[in-house]
C-alpha cells in the first residue's frame, strides 16, 4: 500500500484564472512577458526598435489580480499601467514552429503590467534585475480569458487603456514586432512550454502613471475588456 504524501506546510493555493461565460476555471502555471514588443513604446522608453529586439522577463502566478481593485504597491511613488494582450495557452513543448504555435493557444485576455517605474529605473542603473519593479504583489490583473474558438487568433485590432475617461495608451495588435506565433515559438526555444502558462505579450506607447482613486478601463477590441480601481 502506498503511504500518502503529505507536506510539513500547506501548499500553495493554485492560481486561477476565470474564463468568460464558463463555470470552469484556468489554472496557471507561469507568467512570461514580452518587453518592447512594440514599436513606437521602445521609442517612448529611450530605445531603438531596429537595435534591440523584444526580450522576456517573468512575473509570479501569484502576481495575478482578478479584483476590480488594485492596491497602489509601497515603497514607490510612480506606478505606471501597461495594457496588453495575454494568451494562454493549452499545449506547450519546446522548440515548437511559428506555423504550430497557434495550436497551442487556448484563449485571450487583457492584462495590465503594472510597473513601479522608479524601482525599475533604480534596477537599471544597477544593472540588476527588474522583479522589485514588476513583479510585485497585484502586478498582474487580468481579465476573463476568451477560448480561441470563439473569437479566432487576433492579429489586428485596436488595444486600449483609459484612465479616469481619458485615453493615455491606444494602439492595435498589428503594431507588434513579434506576432503571437513568433512570441510563442521564440519563447519555446528558452524554456518548455506547458498547459496553464501565460504570456503577457507586451504594451503599445502611452504609459503612464496612475494614483490612488484612479478608475482603469482597458480593453482588447472585440477579445475582452477589464476595469480596476486603484485604492
Amino acid at each position: 500500500m502506498n503511504t500518502p504524501l503529505t507536506t510539513v506546510i500547506p501548499p500553495p493555493a493554485a492560481v486561477l484564472l476565470p474564463i468568460e461565460g464558463e463555470t470552469k476555471l484556468f489554472p496557471v502555471r507561469r507568467v512570461y512577458c514580452v518587453g518592447r514588443n512594440y514599436a513606437d513604446h521602445a521609442i517612448e522608453m529611450g530605445h531603438d526598435p531596429t537595435r534591440e529586439p523584444p526580450f522576456f522577463f517573468q512575473k509570479n502566478p501569484d502576481n495575478l489580480l482578478v479584483s476590480s481593485d488594485f492596491p497602489y504597491p509601497a515603497l514607490s511613488s510612480d506606478v505606471h499601467h501597461e495594457v496588453e494582450l495575454v494568451v494562454a495557452l493549452r499545449s506547450g513543448g519546446a522548440n515548437i514552429p511559428v506555423e504550430k504555435a497557434l495550436d497551442c493557444v487556448y484563449g485571450y485576455g487583457v492584462g495590465i503590467d503594472f510597473t513601479r517605474r522608479d524601482l525599475q529605473g533604480e534596477a537599471k542603473k544597477l544593472g540588476r534585475p527588474w522583479e522589485i519593479g514588476k513583479a510585485f504583489d497585484h502586478s498582474a490583473p487580468v481579465s476573463a480569458l476568451v477560448p480561441a474558438t470563439r473569437v479566432g487568433h487576433p492579429d489586428k485590432g485596436g488595444i486600449w487603456l483609459m484612465r479616469n475617461g481619458e485615453a493615455t495608451q491606444r494602439g492595435d495588435l498589428s503594431q507588434m514586432i513579434w506576432k503571437v506565433p513568433e512570441i510563442i515559438a521564440e519563447l519555446s526555444k528558452l524554456f518548455t512550454l506547458a498547459p496553464g502558462d501565460i504570456i503577457m505579450t507586451g504594451t503599445p506607447a502611452g504609459v503612464g502613471p496612475v494614483a490612488r482613486g484612479d478608475r482603469i478601463s482597458c480593453a482588447v477590441d472585440g477579445v475582452a475588456n477589464l476595469v480596476l480601481n486603484v485604492v
